[in-house]
């Protein structure tokens, strides 16, 4: 844009702020051969900038005349609120080019503004790009799609606010920028793009979860089509250490080559991510192997869970709980995990160990800051708690059964359906279990567990889920002290005629042994 253009732009900005009102419409109906999207851009910056400085009522009147122009926002834009969405998107571009990407300075204002972090912003987004990066020079667009890309990748990273609307509003972003930056013109920030917009797409909360990973798969494939490990060694080695993530979460396929894949991807990445030079990223594709060598299918399953647990522990020495708390919580609570199903060597050392791991995860994730993870935390301490063999039995499962109800506390059947099912499916064992309380009462405790936990559990959607807690309900009906002993039996036959339905002794060998049927 020239400057004789700006200033024309310029201009026509102060005649409009000074005019009486009601007179607008007649000024810019006598320039109407510079009513552009340039000229509505500059009239959402100056309306930013009168924000800024306290100019509340200006502020609106020129944002009011800049929404007519653009005649593409949604009906939230015509309204007071609609117009704070705006204000808000233009401020935080600005900011985000002003400060070259500077989370500094662009986080305090995205923390002021987590209320207008939403659905409703990402509408806003969208209809401001239609206009704002078509109609315009090209030069301007690609300079405009710069400063998208920063803010999505800033928003996407951001801690506060909704976690599920920051995701949408970073996509959105990122498919904005890839109208502007294609492969063919622009390469380079084309692969970028998509490699962010592949992170983005296997973090999404919102949407079907199969399909979401597709499109990170997707993305992350695309973006390795330019970056070759010879020309972009670290973009290359981030982008499959994305399509490794994607892999080990991947719902279609066969489950064992997805791991095989996920594996392949975070040891290439792990060619060009050493300690020494990217200790960061070396840590976080090795916390990412220690996950994918835990799910894996194919191979020795006590040597998978040995590689597991070393490539946690060799990414602690890199996260510390200092320097990293998060990720030093999230990799306790995996080895965790790993260590609860350790093969080799003692086991009830092995649950000691564990123990330890979920209770240094919980000093970190409190209820109050990180909700789910510390119902996750919570989960998996109970069910370390219900394998301990040190210790007194009675007191471990009293401890077990509290972390689960604890967990319940987050994992709603409405908002983490699956979770819920599984937590109630483990409280219903550790009830079946308990030695505290009247034990008739602890029956019937777990087996309304159990019968909650199937409401989720469906045979079609969920099989081995459903025949594992069918098997558990059977083994509460049969120790179920009876009002109508023949109907506890009946019911506990149908239970395992149900279980059996799914556990075939080919495929589940070892759930057949353990029924004692």
């Amino acid at each position: 844009m020239n400057e004789q253009r700006q200033q024309v732009y310029f201009e026509l900005i102060q005649s409009l702020l000074n005019c009486p009102s009601g007179e607008e419409l007649e000024i810019l109906e006598a320039n109407r051969e510079i009513l552009d999207a340039d000229l509505t851009q500059k009239m959402l910056e100056k309306a930013s900038n009168l924000l800024k400085q306290g100019e509340q009522n200006q502020a609106n009147r020129l944002m009011n005349m800049a929404g007519r122009l653009l005649g593409v926002y949604s009906n939230l834009s015509s309204t007071a609120k609609g117009q704070e969405y705006l204000y808000f998107l233009m401020q935080a571009l600005e900011l985000t080019a002003d400060s070259r990407c500077d989370a500094q300075v662009v986080y305090p204002l995205l923390a002021a503004n987590t209320d207008k972090l939403n659905l409703n912003l990402v509408k806003e987004l969208r209809h401001w790009a239609s206009k704002a990066l078509t109609q315009v020079e090209a030069e301007i667009a690609q300079s405009r799609a710069v400063d998208v890309f920063n803010f999505s990748t800033l928003i996407e990273q951001f801690s506060l606010g909704n976690k599920a609307s920051n995701i949408e509003i970073a996509i959105t972003g990122y498919e904005i920028v890839l109208t502007v930056f294609t492969r063919e013109a622009f390469p380079v920030e084309w692969a970028a793009t998509q490699n962010n917009l592949g992170y983005a797409y296997y973090q999404r909360i919102l949407g079907d979860k199969a399909n979401n990973i597709e499109v990170s798969i997707a993305a992350s494939q695309a973006a390795l089509r330019v970056y070759t490990r010879e020309a972009f060694p670290v973009e290359w080695a981030s982008a499959q250490n994305t399509l490794g993530t994607a892999y080990y979460q991947r719902i279609l396929g066969d489950k064992a080559s997805n791991i095989e894949v996920s594996i392949a991807a975070f040891q290439a990445a792990l060619s060009v991510y050493t300690c020494e030079v990217f200790p960061v990223d070396w840590a976080s594709t090795q916390h990412n192997l220690g996950i994918a060598y835990y799910q894996r299918v194919l191979g020795d399953k006590a040597n998978n869970i040995a590689v597991s647990i070393a490539a946690f522990q060799a990414a602690l020495s890199v996260y510390t709980r200092e320097a990293f708390p998060v990720e030093w919580a999230s990799i306790q609570n995996n080895l965790g995990i790993a260590y609860s199903d350790r093969i080799l060597k003692d086991k009830a050392n092995n649950i000691e160990v564990a123990i330890a791991a979920f209770q240094a995860a919980l000093s970190v994730y409190t209820r109050e800051a990180f909700s789910v993870d510390w119902a996750s935390t919570q989960s998996n301490l109970g069910l370390a708690y219900s394998q301990r063999m040190l210790g007194d039995k009675a007191n471990n499962i009293e401890v077990s059964i509290a972390a689960f109800q604890a967990a319940l506390n987050v994992y709603t059947r409405e908002a983490f359906p699956v979770d819920w099912a599984s937590t109630q499916n483990n409280l219903g064992l550790a009830y079946s279990q308990r030695i505290l309380g009247d034990k008739a009462n602890n029956i019937e405790v777990a087996i309304a567990a159990f019968q909650a936990a199937l409401n989720v559990y469906t045979r079609e959607a969920f099989p081995v889920d459903w025949a594992s807690t069918q098997n558990n309900l059977r083994l509460a009906y049969s120790k179920r002290i009876p009002k109508d002993k023949a109907n506890n039996i009946e019911v506990s036959i149908a239970a395992f005629q149900a279980a059996l339905s799914v556990y075939t002794r080919a495929a589940f060998p070892v759930e057949l042994a353990d029924s004692d049927y």
